[in-house]
């Protein structure tokens, strides 16, 4: 029998800058070896002194490096961390009016002094998961994720192993900590004031002390690895745009019968091979298609390059 339990306590004083948050869990909870301490970043922001005046508008600049879809006023954004998030995870609920909360500065560095801190002090050895609210790009509501992890095995890698029935399971990865996260906040809640919860039954992920292991941040995909860098608004101006800056969320270049059939289907020209070794393509393109061949080698990671006959094109991999 598989058993899971979760404890989220009453009574948490309010937490200011500089409080000492190892001294407060340890006054909350009671933690035993193999527990997982699931701690709410707002909390670890106001400790940290990441409270601000004004609002998320004028907070979002300094913490986005990059738009990756806009609707009306809502932003959803690549923030500093690398997490991709609405208004860049900046937040005003449960702070005073007036008042926005930025993420914590290093979420990973945040779990693995409080880990220690509950080591030297208490003498258990639990993992530590720093948790924040995400949306979800294809379902409605939100739950809470992982921005910060350690002492915890963040996704077990199930690829390679069989299925009761003899399948290979191959690219099945449970983000447990994200799994962790979401499941802590059905005992924490969004306006109980229980900033910390303990999850006990999976000791198995727990790892030993002095082993911190990759951290949340291993969870987050470089940008321009998933299939979804922009908005499908945004991309079409950034591919028409065609500025080097914003090509890396297009990810890595198609390969050439790929882009060939692209652009065979929408502007109906037929790219030949060049037959070098990086696969490029020529093509020839009356001038009032330049654009639209542009953004689609653009948005295929590829590059538009002229040659020394008119109107005849070279095409090539972006990253040669």
């Amino acid at each position: 029998m598989s058993r899971l339990e979760i404890t989220a306590p009453d009574g948490t004083p309010e937490v200011e800058t500089g409080d000492d948050l190892v001294a407060i869990v340890l006054l909350m909870t009671s933690l035993a070896d193999g527990d997982v301490l699931v701690v709410t970043s707002k909390v670890v922001s106001k400790a940290e002194g990441r409270l601000r005046r004004g609002t998320r508008d004028d907070a979002l600049p300094g913490e986005t490096t990059r738009v990756v879809a806009r609707r009306g006023e809502t932003a959803i954004v690549r923030n500093r961390l690398g997490l991709t998030m609405a208004a860049a995870g900046i937040d005003n609920s449960n702070v005073p009016l007036g008042q926005i909360v930025l993420l914590p500065e290093d979420p990973d560095g945040t779990a693995r002094a409080l880990r220690e801190g509950i080591h030297d002090h208490a003498g258990v050895n639990v993992a530590v998961i720093i948790s924040d609210t995400a949306g979800r790009a294809w379902r409605e509501g939100q739950t809470d994720i992982a921005i910060g992890a350690a002492g915890l095995v963040v996704a077990e890698d199930f690829a390679g192993r069989s299925d009761p029935h003899g399948n290979e399971l191959a690219v099945t990865l449970p983000a447990v900590a994200d799994e962790l996260a979401g499941a802590a906040e059905l005992a924490t809640g969004k306006l109980g004031g229980r900033p910390f919860a303990v999850v006990r039954g999976r000791a198995d992920l727990v790892l030993p002390p002095g082993d911190h292991g990759p951290g949340a941040a291993s969870l987050i995909r470089p940008d321009g690895a998933d299939l979804f860098g922009y908005g499908a608004r945004e991309a079409v101006v950034r591919a028409l745009r065609a500025q080097a800056a914003d090509q890396r969320p297009f990810g890595a270049p198609a390969p050439p019968a790929e882009l060939a059939a692209a652009i065979r289907d929408v502007i109906s020209l037929v790219p030949s091979h060049t037959g070098r070794a990086d696969g490029s393509l020529m093509v020839t393109c009356p001038r009032g298609l330049l654009r639209a061949l542009t953004a689609l080698t653009f948005a295929h990671g590829w590059t538009v390059n002229s040659t020394d006959h008119p109107n005849e094109l070279r095409l090539r991999p972006a990253s040669d």
